[in-house]
């Protein structure tokens, strides 16, 4: 059986928000690095919000996925993926790499918690 952290990473290199919310908790808070482009760093409260209000307007302006080299998991509910994004900006046809780690805290089989650390310099476009 394949876990909510695997599957959270399959939805979002397929941009699927119905696989993406299918694994948050209701009560899941997104906390975004400051300094990401388009306003997005700071924290989400809930599952609608971090797809609304993050992810979405993340994936509206690049063709992006974090892709994890590595998980490091500390029990059953709690896993730090390390890795790195990879795409371009929509607008420009620039591409990028940014290294990341995501803090990631589950509750009930479902993620409860993803805390963002990632090189926002390396991400091109509009603070």
């Amino acid at each position: 059986m394949t876990n909510a952290v695997e599957r959270l990473y399959a939805a979002m290199l397929k941009v699927d928000v119905h696989e993406l919310l299918a694994v948050l908790h209701p009560e899941f808070v997104l906390d975004v690095s400051r300094g990401m482009p388009l306003g997005v760093g700071g924290v989400h409260h809930g599952p609608e919000s971090a797809v609304k209000d993050c992810w979405g307007v993340i994936f509206g302006a690049y063709e992006t996925a974090p892709v994890p080299d590595e998980y490091v998991w500390a029990g059953e509910e709690r896993c730090v993926a390390m890795g790195a994004y990879r795409g371009r900006l929509r607008a420009t046809g620039q591409e990028y790499e940014a290294a990341f780690a995501h803090d990631l805290r589950l509750r009930d089989g479902l993620i409860v918690r993803l805390t963002q650390f990632t090189d926002t310099a390396s991400w091109p476009g509009p603070r």
